[in-house]
């Protein structure tokens, strides 16, 4: 049996073949966003994390999971002050969210695209 595990608390970060963790702190990109073949998971560890769907807001505090399917247009921020939280998701999400972070906003359409997720209204 093959496990990884972290004796510190931060930075921690699981990568297998179908399925990365990572702990990480702040809020989504900022606007309502979908991605159309990957699931995607949150587990709050400290402060809150509030997201936004298509039909209102949940707000989810330390010991709450959020599970959003693929096809769910979403968005998520901090609630009140820093957040913790574990990140749970697919290698072409993480690969996005790599991409993302190097890509100026006027882009961030064109590179979702490319991961097979896109912004949404």
């Amino acid at each position: 049996m093959a496990a990884i595990i972290s004796q510190s608390a931060w930075p921690f970060s699981a990568v297998g073949q179908s399925i990365i963790v990572h702990i990480w702190q702040g809020g989504g990109p900022g606007y309502m966003h979908v991605h159309h073949e990957d699931d995607e998971c949150w587990h709050v560890l400290e402060g809150s994390l509030t997201f936004r769907f298509a039909d209102g807001e949940v707000v989810a505090p330390a010991g709450a999971t959020v599970f959003v399917p693929a096809g769910t247009p979403h968005d998520y921020a901090e609630t009140d002050g820093p957040s913790r939280y574990l990140m749970i998701l697919t290698p072409r999400l993480d690969a996005l969210i790599k991409e993302l972070h190097q890509a100026p906003l006027t882009q961030h359409g064109e590179v979702m695209t490319r991961y097979a997720s896109e912004i949404v209204p």
